[in-house]
Parts: C-alpha cells; structure tokens; sequence
C-alpha cells in the first residue's frame, strides 16, 4: 500500500492548516491488480472468510482457487500457500471431491500436470504408485495411466530412462500385441521406435535394420524397401495396387476413458497415413468394444480425414444415480432472513416477512424416501452398477412430532415455525392484535411477541423469544432473549430502551439506547447510545449515523457518518467497555468452573482413598465423577474458545473495524481499541483501522 499524501497536499497553507493535517492519519491505497480484487469481492459477496486469501503474494488465478474451495467447505488451508502454482493448488482442491490425499505426492515434488496424472490415476482405481517414481515428468505418468487403464503390462516402458514419447511407442506396440522386446532398448529415440513398431505391424523382418547404427531416416528407407520386396511376391494383376497400399501407413490410437463409457478415436498426421473405417471397426472389434458405437461419426472421421483430433466414436450407457431422499415442505421455510434492498441501497424492513405461524395438528413436511438407481453398460457391453440415492437423516427439534407413517411432520402447538440449521423450532409466539401502552400493562412472555401495531409511551415487553414491531416504537422498554425488529423504526426523547440477546434492526432509531448481543442495523440511527457485541450497519446513500454514543465490539459499517453541522459522533470501536464487561463475565465463568472441577478432582482422590467395600459401587461412582469431570473439562474448552474469538476479532489487524462508504465529516471521533481520533475534515469512502498503535485511513 501506499502512503496517501496528507501532509504533502498544499505546502503554502498557514501554520494552522498544517498543525491541522499532521492530525490526520495516513491514507493508504491497495496495490492489488483488478483481478485480485474481484476475486476478494466475489468471496465477500459468497460470504467468505477472503482473509485467508487476500494477501498480495497471492496471484488472482491462486486466490481463485483458495475462493473456490471455501465455497465448497474443502479444507483450503492445507494448499493455501503463495509458493504452490495455480495448477498445484487445482489438483489438490480436486482431490477433495474423492477423498484423494495427493499430499504424500506433493511432498515428494510432484506439481502441476503431474498432480493431475496421479490424482486421475487415483480416481480411475489404478495401481499407479508400484510405477511411479520422484523424477517423473507428467506425460510419462500419462503413458502409465494410459496403459494401466487399457489394461496392459505396462513394465516394459514404466522406466524413468524412458522419455513419454518412447513410453509411447513401446505402448502402442503393446495395444497391438507387438514383440517390443525388439526395440524396448532405450537408447533408439522415438522415431527409431516407430519405424521398427511400424516394420513389425506390417509383419516384416525388421532384424535388418533394428539397429542402433542406424538413423530414423536409414530405417524409413529400409522399412520401405523390405515392404517392396514383401509385394512383388504378390499376384501380378494386383501387383501395382499392392504395392501403393503397401506403402500406406495405418496409425491410429484407440482410448478408452471415463471407466470404460468412452471410447475415442486419434489419428496423427504422417506422411502416407491411411486409415480406413475397416480399420478403425476391426479395432474395436478386437478390443471387445461392442456397445454405443457411432458408425457415423467413424465414417465422417475418414471422410473429411480429421487427425490429430480426439474423436468420441463410442459411448455407453451411464448408470443413473437414485434420487436422493427429501422433503416436501407445507410451511415456507424460505423467508428472507436479509430484508429486501431500496433503490438507494437501504433496507426494506417494512415489508419483510420475519417469520411463520402454525397450527396445533398443522402438517408440516412429509419425507420421500431415496429411490433406487438405474444401471447403464459401458462400450464393453459390461453392466455398471447403478448407486441407490442417499437417505436423509429424520428432522430435528421442537414442537412438533411424527405421525404413525413414520415420514409425516406434524405440529404439535400452535406457535411461530423456523427452520433454522436443519432444525424445526416451533416455539410460543403471542400476537397482540393492538397497540402496546401504558394501558396495556406489562406484557411478560416465554416465547416470541409479535404486536400489529406501534409500542407507545409506558409500553413494556419482555420475551424469552423475539420481540416484532409492525409499526413503531416511541417512549417504552423492550426486552428479548432473541432479536428484536422494529420495522418502521424508534424514535423518542431518550426514553426508549431497547435489550436483546441477539440483533436489534429497524428502519430508523432516534434517541434510542440499545443493549445488544449481535449486530444492530437501520437505515438511519440519531443521537442514539448503542452498545452491542456485533456490529453497528447503517445502509443506503442516504444512511447516516449522527449524534450519540456507539460502543460496537465488531465495529460500524455506514454509509455517512456525522454531518456537515459537525455534530459529535463518538465511535468506540473493538477493545471498549462493552469488551471489557465481557471478559469480566468471561472471567467469572472461568473461575467457577475451575473451583467446580476442582471439587469433582478432590471428589475422585477421596473415593481412591477411602475405596467402599464393595468394588461395583466403587466404580460407578468413578464413573459418574469422570464423566462430569469429562463435561466440565468440554464446558471449559469452548469458554476459552468463545474467549479466543472475541479476543481475535479485537485485534490491530481487524479488516474494517469502521467503515464508512459516503463522507465521514468534521466532529467525529474514532476510537479503536482505546487509541482515539478525532476527525478534523470531511473524508470520503473511507475504511479507519489500526496501525502501530495509530488510526489510519485506507480508501475504499
């Protein structure tokens, strides 16, 4: 990145211009070529952890396949590694999708098209390894595979001292069951090679000239010769005719494929070169290649003489793959849970759908068991053996049982339905069909609220579950287990408090204050306190965050931040007293746990001390002491893994710990992690972050 020139912008301003723009921080831009960066904008848009890959030793075609494989949940760490080629990381992602581990390959130095021979040797069931050997190039692995796919002896040519194109010769020698014993010496090349396979096809004593003194041009000659003499012997009307055709060459290549379902066809450019639809049928006949054939593809092929073209000339039936079980849903299980986007790039909470009610006794989903799959033939004629579609797993949760027919969801409570993870959660929802006052009394509930209509002043709701506003919220107390959603907005005279465990959103929010466990989200937040472990996101061209006090351990993503009447708008960012609260829990919790392990440990050494009589009793309650021991020890290790996390998203190299995507003006004060700035002059499409102990600013 480089260093935006802040201090360099007007060298004549007056002292107080200057003491000015030494406050500001510097500006850095990204030297990422556009490539890289639409590979990152891609992952953000897949939702992607991109800073595995947004690193500049990474080239745009390495991070695609870093992206490529976190889209499909590969371990993508294991070749996510600058030094590994485009190619390299390839293969190994491929390898994913078989169960293929190619690391013991790459270790031995093997990259690339070689990667690719082995892991296709590796799918294809090929007893590759008994050949291979470290200084191997990638086509001599593919005469190997080649030739163990066809089923051949591949041991006269699987030798490194082979270069690919002798393997070749000596293979196609084999195809058509040569004696290559004749020139397996690897000393001749491989056009030496070819005229002695060639001498051998045409049945000649090639022993005259199957020598090393001999050139590959000498041969020719030779070869060519030995075929005049052999047509003399011939009958005189067709001697002329015999002797042209003699002089033919047939050179063709038959591959088999795709485990036996293809069969194609290459025929190479040389001199004289004529084969014929006979030829290629009578091969096919002899490698027992009956079933698919495509007589018209073999006689336009000959035709319209097409070399040095992989032709497909035959292919089997492939087995069909039973359908895999599902199910048939009766309730949607598809509501947005992103509200749709304005024009302006806001967000609709008005008009969003945030859940389903059911009925007591409601059917709910009914599940169609895996069918059976159909099998095909390969070219062989050979039957394969079709895979039967997978069953699923039956349905999880709460609030709902199976009927007698084992396969039908029924509800069992009338209650609001979510299919969250896989799970069905039906739980206790309260629609109050009325607005919320004073009036009204408190409204205490174990479940979700939905109110169809606006909370007014002296309005109070605590849920165990959700809390949903229809329309407005103004002068109340909201109190929610789960997410609250207001969706048009709140606004009130600082008399408006809001609590939840999971996200607070809505249209807008004027003099609110906010506790929040996850993110808090509108289209536009003013003179409000909002403390949240998440993160604060305000969208759409006209988004601003104004006025107020905002501690978001996560950070803040707007699209305009304070305005142009300078109004002081204090970010604390990362580190604040919202983290702090939070580690002092954590803390706690660690410590009660200890003590409670360390009565359960006291506990053992007792019962080891003072045995009881009899051994039975002795070791049950061993039992039931380790296995709370065991559970403790679990509870423990996932407390230190909540506090890892919230440690590392606090850290100095979070990627946007405030990001503001319009202007950013005069008045506003940026804190991350207690180091604080504050904004002298208005900025634009601006990230603020963290370096050295110092805000700094990297355009967007």
């Amino acid at each position: 990145m480089s260093d935006f020139p802040f201090n360099q912008m007007q060298s004549k301003k007056s002292d107080n211009a200057k003491n000015m723009e030494q406050q500001i921080p510097m500006i850095e831009n990204p030297e990422y070529s556009d490539e890289q960066n639409q590979e990152i904008r891609l992952g953000k848009e897949e939702g992607l952890d991109v800073s595995i890959y947004s690193k500049q030793e990474f080239n745009w075609l390495q991070m695609e396949q870093i992206r490529m494989g976190l889209k499909d949940k590969v371990n993508v760490l294991v070749y996510a590694n600058p030094a590994y080629s485009y190619d390299t990381m390839k293969q190994i992602r491929l390898s994913f999708y078989s169960s293929i581990d190619l690391i013991p390959y790459l270790d031995r130095g093997f990259a690339d098209d070689e990667l690719e021979q082995i892991r296709l040797s590796l799918e294809e069931g090929l007893a590759i390894d008994r050949w291979l050997t470290d200084d191997m190039y990638a086509q001599q692995i593919h005469e190997i595979r080649i030739g163990l796919y066809e089923g051949l002896d591949v041991a006269p040519y699987a030798n490194v001292k082979y270069n690919w194109m002798q393997m070749q010769e000596i293979r196609l020698g084999i195809e058509k069951k040569l004696k290559v014993s004749t020139y397996t010496n690897y000393l001749f090349n491989h056009w030496q090679m070819k005229e002695i396979r060639l001498g051998l096809e045409a049945g000649l004593d090639v022993s005259s000239y199957a020598k090393l003194i001999y050139s590959s041009s000498d041969m020719v000659d030779k070869r060519l010769n030995l075929l005049n003499r052999k047509d003399t012997k011939k009958s005189s009307d067709n001697d002329s005719a015999i002797k042209i055709d003699s002089l033919r060459t047939k050179e063709f290549s038959i591959l088999i494929e795709d485990n036996g379902n293809k069969a194609y066809a290459y025929i190479p450019w040389v001199p004289g070169n004529r084969v014929t639809e006979e030829d290629i049928l009578k091969d096919l006949e002899l490698r027992g290649i009956i079933l698919g054939i495509k007589h018209d593809v073999i006689t336009e092929m000959i035709q319209k003489r097409r070399m040095n073209e992989k032709i497909l000339i035959a292919e089997g039936t492939p087995a069909q793959t039973g359908k895999d079980g599902w199910y048939e849903f009766y309730v949607r299980i598809d509501l947005p849970r992103i509200p749709a986007p304005l024009p302006d790039g806001g967000v609709d909470y008005v008009n969003i759908e945030a859940f389903e009610m059911v009925e007591e006794g409601e059917k709910l989903a009914v599940y169609h068991p895996a069918e059976k799959g159909i099998d095909g033939k390969n070219v062989f004629g050979e039957v394969i053996h079709a895979n039967n579609g997978l069953e699923k797993k039956p349905l999880k949760g709460v609030g709902f049982s199976i009927a007698p027919d084992g396969v039908t969801y029924v509800a069992k409570m009338s209650g609001k339905f979510e299919y969250l993870n896989g799970r069905i959660v039906i739980s206790n929802m309260i629609v109050v069909r009325e607005d919320v006052t004073a009036v009204t009394g408190k409204l205490e509930v174990d479940g979700s609220v939905y109110v169809i209509g606006s909370v007014y002043s002296g309005g109070y709701i605590k849920a165990a579950g959700d809390i949903i506003i229809e329309y407005n919220v103004e002068t109340a107390r909201l109190i929610a287990g789960g997410n609250v959603m207001i969706k048009k907005g709140s606004c009130s005279k600082r008399d408006c408090f809001i609590e939840a465990g999971g996200e607070v959103s809505g249209s807008f929010f004027e003099a609110a204050n906010i506790n929040a466990g996850g993110n808090v989200k509108a289209n536009y937040i003013m003179n409000s306190n909002i403390n949240t472990l998440g993160r604060v996101i305000v969208s759409g061209s006209k988004g601003v965050l104004l006025g107020g006090k905002i501690c978001a351990v996560k950070g803040v993503d707007t699209y305009n931040l304070g305005n142009s009447s300078h109004i002081k708008t204090y970010l604390d960012i990362g580190r604040n007293e919202i983290y702090e609260k939070e580690q002092v829990k954590f803390a706690e919790r660690r410590e009660q746990i200890l003590s409670e392990l360390s009565a359960l440990e006291e506990g053992w050494n007792k019962i080891l001390k003072a045995l009881p009589t009899k051994k039975e009793l002795a070791e049950e309650a061993l039992k039931k002491l380790n296995y709370s021991i065991v559970a403790k020890d679990h509870e423990l290790a996932d407390l230190d893994a909540e506090i890892s996390k919230l440690a590392n998203m606090t850290d100095q190299d979070m990627r946007a710990p405030v990001c503001v995507r319009g202007s950013a003006y005069e008045g506003s004060v940026i804190q991350i992690n207690s180091i604080k700035y504050m904004l002298p002059a208005q900025v634009n499409r601006i990230i603020f972050k963290l370096r050295n102990k110092t805000v700094v600013m990297v355009k967007l």
